[in-house]
């Protein structure tokens, strides 16, 4: 079994991920003792006073790209150890035919300043004196060092192929009582990395290659002979056969060939067969035996749900590495929820224009939503319906609520291929999505019907006029694509902030937290408080018919945003020419789907315009509580005009206001601004669109500001709520009518030569 576990997991004294390219190495460990590994690498965490020395070998047999590498590991080193003036102290010899102190032990005193200085080192190149270099530290000692008042170590990073003898010197400083560690890099020669190591050897030689093997066994025979730290509680230093191999020239005789050779005959010579010899580089075998500190691992018991990666954090705590939409506590829990009150169709291209690897994709992408947001307990109904030539619906909305049941019927969704068409699509889901689902069959319209479209190409048939066919009917659409597909996705949804792009796959799984938000900020019905509100729509020869269209398709987006019942939103809409026409009263309409259904049936009128008329129509004849107006509840007029017309709407609009309604306009175009900021009467309760193909980027603008203005006091007498020439008289937060010549509440009952006549 190889090993090749990271450095940042074991926070050891080697780096695994840089040496991998230094040699071949095989250990052959049970998979238990492994696993733990990690675990241990926690606490093996060199806090003792000790001083470090590190031999580098710049010797052309290392060349320069392992000697970089090398440089790398000892970087690494330095992340595990805690160094500091009273703590430990590291100081780096290079050495190839002369040895070259590169910075003592008593230079840098910081992690920071160490790690610096390293990456500074130049490769020398030459011979592999290593001898020299050994001789060097019993003459010079530790440079910068403690005078062995605390351990020494000496830590040599070699290939041991050195051309001089090293038997000598070693003996000597390891006499002296310095510890001495071999490690072995590239293809090693082991007999001189013994030579070179403290006793006992197998304990004190090492190899580079596998850094968890190597770290874990400087680790062991440190806190075994006391070094650093004693051996944390838990765990224990166990050994295990281990098998190491390295590159070597052996020779290996080819055959024979026929010589000639003198004889003692004079005039004479001898014919025999002499044999040739070959050379070849051989993988050699050598046994060993590895040392681990093997500790109990903090994610044996699976602590992490959903998927979630378990990382330790020394021998008793972890983290969960959770996947999106997962995280709501430790243990991965879902994060993300949808407890918004929706109808949820997703809208699945299985065209061949996605491909089997895009539908795959969105299969995936399902399962991980529907995983990370739905609960028992959420109110929202999916469903999901897959096109391409036709239309299938394999799970109808609100069919089933059990996550691993949708799960399933996710699973069993097959690709189709075929053209991409997604107009067709979309009428079909607009009349077939939502109509016999069972979310919607003990409903009466009410509830939010919403469809993700996910796509990866583009529409082969007319899309735009679909889409708008969509929204019309009460439908909000959200779209999910490529780049390529914004500007359609844009038209399809009707803002491009109902749009979400992705560059990937990957990318695609992000989208999720993104997707949750956008499905609930949708229901900002819920957040906007009660409110009167008429549109006034400019629907003169000015306007034109196309444009008209695109003044209804905005009031429906915005009336999607609105809880409309009597309690909370009525809506009531005003078309106007120089004629007026009350499309619809405020207390026409008490549920989203027969409010929006009257909005796109309203007629184009033509003509000139005058918005004057219209808003005085509003005042006397709309905004009345015989009309549906509501005492004490914030009442608007939202005017949507291209300026024809406006200028004999200053007088009425201020009526307006006098009588407690905001005034918002909205103008379109070439507009004179002066004009309608008067009728608006405030910059607040103006917006400017450039063109009317804008204007469905402003609809979240309009909701907000008038659920803002729903949030302002109102005047409960205003409408006056008292009837037959009644006076209103706000008391205590109430009001009382005063009745002259009637009685009632609200003076509902007129009085007649004493005999009773009820108006």
């Amino acid at each position: 079994m190889s090993l090749s576990l990271p450095f940042d997991s074991i926070c050891v004294f080697f780096c695994s991920q840089v040496l991998l390219a230094w040699g071949l190495q095989e250990l052959h460990a049970d998979p238990e003792t492994v696993v733990r590994i990690s675990a241990a690498g926690q606490s093996m965490q060199c806090s003792a006073s000790v001083d470090v020395l590190l031999l580098l070998d710049g010797s052309h047999s290392i060349g320069k790209g392992n000697f970089e590498r090398s440089k790398h590991f000892a970087s690494k080193l330095c992340d595990a150890l805690d160094i500091n003036p009273d703590r430990v102290r590291v100081g780096v010899i290079q050495f190839s035919s002369t040895p070259r102190l590169e910075f003592p032990l008593d230079s840098y005193l910081t992690k920071q300043g160490v790690q610096e200085k390293l990456k500074k080192i130049v490769f020398k190149g030459g011979s592999t004196e290593m001898g020299l270099a050994l001789k060097y530290v019993l003459r010079k000692g530790f440079p910068g060092g403690r005078n062995s008042s605390v351990p020494e170590l000496l830590i040599i990073l070699s290939d041991g192929k050195s051309q001089g003898s090293v038997a000598v010197p070693a003996k000597q400083l390891k006499d002296r009582g310095t510890i001495v560690f071999a490690v072995g890099l590239k293809f090693p020669r082991w007999e001189e990395l013994h030579t070179l190591a403290s006793e006992p050897t197998e304990q004190h030689v090492l190899f580079a290659e596998h850094a968890a093997d190597a770290a874990n066994g400087l680790y062991s025979t440190l806190t075994s002979s006391r070094v650093c730290n004693a051996v944390p509680p838990g765990c224990k230093i166990e050994s295990h056969p281990c098998e190491r191999k390295t590159l070597e020239t052996v020779k290996e005789l080819a055959g024979n060939y026929v010589c000639w050779k003198g004889s003692k005959r004079p005039n004479a010579v001898h014919m025999s067969l002499c044999p040739f010899y070959s050379w070849k580089r051989v993988l050699i075998k050598h046994p060993a035996r590895c040392y681990r500190t093997i500790c109990p691992d903090p994610c044996d018991s699976q602590p992490c749900h959903n998927g979630g990666t378990c990382i330790p954090e020394g021998l008793e705590g972890y983290h969960c590495v959770c996947p999106v939409g997962f995280g709501g506590d430790a243990s991965c829990a879902p994060k993300l929820s949808l407890e918004c009150s929706v109808g949820l169709l997703f809208l699945v291209d299985s065209s061949s224009g996605t491909a089997l690897e895009g539908f795959l994709h969105y299969k995936a992408f399902l399962k991980k939503f529907f995983q990370a947001v739905l609960s028992k307990d959420s109110p929202v109904n999916v469903g999901v319906a897959q096109y391409s030539n036709d239309v299938q619906i394999p799970i109808r909305v609100g069919e089933y609520k059990e996550v691993p049941r949708l799960l399933k019927l996710v699973d069993t969704m097959q690709f189709r291929g075929g053209g991409t068409l997604t107009g067709k699509a979309l009428r079909y889901i607009t009349q077939h999505g939502f109509n016999n689902a069972p979310a919607f069959r003990d409903v009466h319209g009410d509830l939010l019907r919403m469809v993700v479209l996910l796509t990866e190409s583009k529409a082969q048939d007319p899309v735009v006029e679909a889409a708008k066919y969509t929204r019309g009917r009460g439908l909000f659409l959200i779209g999910m694509g490529s780049e390529s597909l914004r500007a359609e996705l844009d038209n399809v949804t009707g803002n491009p902030k109902h749009t979400i792009i992705y560059s990937n796959s990957q990318d695609l799984f992000s989208k999720i937290p993104e997707l949750q938000e956008k499905i609930c900020s949708v229901d900002h019905r819920q957040g906007c408080q009660s409110l009167d509100l008429v549109f006034a729509l400019d629907a003169s020869a000015g306007v034109g018919r196309e444009n008209f269209s695109r003044l209804r398709s905005f009031v429906i987006g915005s009336a999607l945003q609105f809880n409309i019942n009597r309690d909370v939103t009525q809506i009531g809409l005003v078309v106007y020419s120089s004629r007026v026409r009350t499309a619809f009263a405020l207390d026409a309409h008490v549920s989203s789907s027969a409010l929006l259904q009257a909005i796109s049936q309203v007629p184009f009128i033509g003509g000139s315009a005058s918005t004057g008329r219209a808003l005085l129509h509003i005042h006397d004849d709309v905004m009345t509580v015989a009309k549906g107006a509501r005492p004490g509840v914030t009442r608007a007029v939202v005017v949507i005009t291209a300026g024809h017309g406006t200028e004999d709407a200053i007088v009425p609009a201020e009526q307006l206001r006098s009588s407690g309604v905001s005034v918002f306009v909205i103008g379109i175009g070439d507009v004179r601004r002066d004009t309608l900021l008067r009728i608006a009467g405030s910059p607040n309760y103006l917006i400017h669109v450039s063109s009317y193909e804008d204007l469905h980027s402003y609809k979240d603008l309009v909701v907000e500001r008038l659920c803002e203005e729903a949030k302002s006091p109102v005047n409960l007498c205003k409408p006056n709520p008292c009837m037959n020439e009644g006076v209103c008289v706000l008391q205590n937060g109430s009001y009382q009518c005063e009745c002259p010549g009637s009685e009632g509440p609200d003076c509902e009952s007129r009085i007649f030569r004493g005999n009773v006549s009820r108006s």
